[in-house]
């Protein structure tokens, strides 16, 4: 248990039996009436985000989330498989839980995956990731005011958009929480 007045942005609420993860805070003293902390929550298992407020000092639950570096082997099949880089042991995670980070993440690459109480929550991936471009079309140099862009596959199958002087083969950044074309790597 905790009080809103230990409230910061990453803390893990217990609220009707569900996950919620603090976004932002504020706390507010108004001129008139006793003080509150207004927060927006994110869901851990739904990514559903709402607003709810907190009269000052009331006590809220607080979970346990176990956040730690794991190393993707592969998908078997079914499930994707993990391992815990120190003891080796192997952490099954079914897709729906690993979400659409399934398409930046390849062999043995480093992943965080959250857990409370053993069951695995969420898998978050380091803010940039470097993938190689299986297939895409040439660019056409066309009639544009803008510079344009055009989908290019993935080696892990996923789709970006990307400029269209890249080439297939080229290695390129790309951010995981949406999919946005960062950059190439020298």
């Amino acid at each position: 248990m905790a009080t809103t007045n230990d409230l910061k942005n990453g803390i893990v609420l217990n609220i009707d039996g569900q996950l919620w993860t603090v976004t932002s805070f504020q706390h507010v003293k108004p001129g008139k009436g006793g003080a509150f902390v207004r927060t927006t929550l994110k869901n851990v298992l739904s990514g559903k985000v709402v607003d709810k407020t907190f009269n000052a000092g009331i006590k809220v639950e607080t979970a346990n989330v176990d956040r730690s570096e794991m190393t993707y082997l592969y998908n078997d099949g079914v499930d994707y498989v993990f391992m815990d880089p120190d003891t080796y042991d192997q952490v099954s995670v079914s897709p729906e839980t690993v979400g659409d980070s399934a398409g930046y993440m390849l062999e043995n690459s480093t992943v965080t995956l959250a857990r409370h109480e053993g069951e695995p929550l969420y898998v978050e991936l380091p803010a940039s990731v470097e993938l190689t471009i299986a297939h895409t079309d040439p660019g056409v140099q066309g009639d544009r005011s803008t510079g344009g862009n055009k989908p290019a596959e993935l080696e892990t199958g996923a789709t970006v958009q990307v400029p269209l002087f890249i080439e297939s083969g080229e290695k390129i950044r790309v951010d995981p929480r949406d999919g946005r074309y960062l950059g190439r790597v020298k």
